[in-house]
C-alpha cells in the first residue's frame, strides 16, 4: 500500500533487483477494492495475522510463498527489514502508532 512506509521500503527492495523483481509480485491492497477484499479474506482466515489483529496491525506488508504459507516477516523471504521494524515483522497499526 503506498501510504505504508514498510510496504514503500519493501517495494524499493524489490525495484532495486532484477532478481527480486522475478521473485515476487507486488499487490497494493489500495490500487483496487477486489485486492482489498483478497487482502481482508486473506487476514479474516490465516493464523499468520492473529498476532498483528491482537496488536491492532493492519498486518501489511505480508507475504504469500507459493505453497500457500503467509508470513509477516521480511526476513522469511529473504528481503532486509526496515530497520526499526521487529524481528518478527512489523504491521502498520489500525490506531496509526505503526507507520
Amino acid at each position: 500500500m503506498k501510504t505504508c512506509p514498510y510496504c514503500e521500503y519493501v517495494e524499493a527492495q524489490i525495484e532495486k533487483s532484477e532478481e527480486l523483481k522475478k521473485k515476487f509480485k507486488i499487490v497494493d491492497i489500495g490500487a483496487h477494492i477486489l485486492n482489498l477484499k483478497r487482502f481482508m479474506r486473506l487476514r479474516d482466515t490465516n493464523p499468520a495475522f492473529d498476532e498483528a489483529k491482537r496488536i491492532g496491525d493492519v498486518g501489511i506488508p505480508c507475504y504469500v510463498l507459493e505453497d500457500g504459507t503467509v508470513t509477516l516477516n521480511s526476513t522469511d523471504v529473504g528481503l532486509v527489514p526496515m530497520p526499526d521494524e521487529p524481528e518478527e515483522g512489523a504491521s502498520c497499526s489500525i490506531d496509526g502508532k505503526g507507520c
